[in-house]
C-alpha cells in the first residue's frame, strides 16, 4: 500500500465529510443560537459530560472565548454547569432538557436529510457503510 496515495485518499475523504456535513446540517440549528454556539452543544450532546477545556480543543476556540459562549449558553439555560464538590475550579458541562431540546430537534432534521441521502441504498450498501464508518471511527478517529 502506497501510504501518499492512502494519505491523498484520506484528504480527499475529509473534504467530502465537511461538505455532506454542510449540507446534512443547513439550517438545522435554531436561529437563537450562533453557529459556534450551535457547534458546541452538538459536542456537548455526543460526548457529555465535557470539561470546558475539552470543549476548547476540540473546537479549537480559546479558552476566554470557550469560557464566554458557555455563559451564553448558560443564560439561554441550554446547558448545565456541574461543579466538582471535591475541586470547586472542577466542572463539566451537560446540555440541560432545553438544550437536548433543542439538539433532538436538530439532529432530528439532519437525520431526515441523511435518511434521504440513503434511501436509494440497498441493505448491503447499508452494511458496507456501517462497516466503513465502524472501522474509520476504530482505526483512524479513535
Amino acid at each position: 500500500m502506497d501510504k501518499n496515495t492512502l494519505f491523498n485518499k484520506l484528504v480527499s475523504f475529509t473534504t467530502s465529510v465537511h461538505r455532506v456535513t454542510k449540507e446534512l446540517t443547513k439550517n438545522a440549528k435554531s436561529e437563537s443560537i450562533s453557529q459556534v454556539q450551535y457547534n458546541i452543544l452538538e459536542y456537548i450532546a455526543v460526548s457529555q459530560p465535557v470539561t470546558p477545556s475539552e470543549i476548547s480543543e476540540c473546537q479549537d476556540i480559546a479558552m476566554p472565548n470557550t469560557s464566554r459562549e458557555l455563559k451564553k449558553l448558560s443564560e439561554k439555560n441550554l446547558i448545565e454547569k456541574i461543579i466538582d464538590p471535591n475541586d470547586r475550579r472542577k466542572q463539566t458541562i451537560c446540555l440541560s432538557k432545553e438544550g437536548e431540546m433543542m439538539m433532538d430537534e436538530a439532529f432530528s432534521t439532519i437525520q431526515s436529510r441523511f435518511l434521504d441521502k440513503i434511501q436509494n441504498a440497498s441493505l448491503e450498501d447499508l452494511e458496507e457503510i456501517e462497516q466503513a464508518i465502524e472501522i474509520l471511527q476504530k482505526k483512524l478517529f479513535y
